[in-house]
């Protein structure tokens, strides 16, 4: 594995994490039939994975900054630096045995993301990426996909559950978007749909109602492949208004065009 040795030690944590995911992963299969249910279990799962990526950077790097989904936010030392970290992306899936969730962390340097990884610890895929050095998945090289014609794409989104004030316009979004396009895909993990667009797996991908850590590593992923990003509302940050778009170069444009919001 080549690259610097942040990026080093990310990759060694989201693997430490995925480790012990995966075996409470099987046994969250064996409570799908109990009465008392998987939720309370998963959720400890979560926070121990946050805990053991947590202990792997803080150690190593203790000035730097931490903001992750079980934790919070913590002030460093170094206050252009800083850890963002969802240690189970994905955790309905999880909690429903469905093997689609992903360990995401990301390194943010000046408000700048420069290192990501997304690990698929159930399908062993690690996608990885640092600025300026190119996309990886495990030892692949990855490009978005050279697709152009818009009937031929595949995109991916979140559609928001539990009454969130985001599902009208989500739902205006499918309506604009399907009638143009091959399909849309709603796996339930961002950090997942983001590295696959990376992959040329998907041409693009929005959602609206995100938070930084879904989004954080699979977006330098994009960037590193030759793909674009940028919020739905013009002139708003991405983690600021939690809405992102992403897609191939090719598609990006007329993708973001059917959904981008005005200023």
């Amino acid at each position: 594995m080549h690259g610097s040795a942040n990026l080093n030690l990310m990759i060694k944590a989201a693997r430490k994490a995925g480790r012990g995911l995966v075996k409470d992963f099987r046994e969250v299969e064996n409570l799908q039939v109990s009465s008392k249910g998987p939720g309370d279990f998963v959720s400890k799962a979560d926070r121990e994975a946050e805990r053991i990526i947590k202990e792997e950077l803080r150690s190593a790097r203790p000035a730097y900054g931490w903001l992750g989904e079980e934790t919070g936010e913590e002030a460093g030392e170094d206050p252009t630096r800083r850890w963002i970290v969802d240690p189970l992306d994905g955790t309905t899936n999880f909690l429903h045995g469905l093997p689609h969730w992903a360990v995401s962390i990301a390194l943010e340097h000046k408000g700048e993301i420069v290192a990501g990884v997304v690990f698929d610890a159930a399908k062993d895929e690690l996608f990885y990426a640092e600025k300026g050095l190119g996309a990886f998945m495990n030892e692949t090289r990855m490009r978005v996909s050279g697709r152009r014609v818009m009937i031929e794409a595949i995109f991916a989104t979140g559609v928001p559950f539990g009454g969130r004030p985001t599902l009208p316009a989500t739902l205006q979004d499918l309506a604009r978007l399907m009638p143009t396009c091959a399909g849309v895909r709603r796996w339930g993990s961002a950090a997942l749909d983001l590295a696959y667009v990376a992959a040329g797996r998907y041409d693009g991908y929005w959602e609206r109602g995100i938070n930084a850590w879904d989004i954080a590593a699979g977006l330098i992923l994009v960037k590193e492949a030759g793909g674009f990003v940028g919020p739905v509302r013009e002139g708003r940050e991405m983690f600021e208004s939690g809405s992102v778009i992403a897609g191939n170069a090719g598609l990006y444009e007329q993708f973001s065009g059917l959904l981008r919001e005005p200023a």
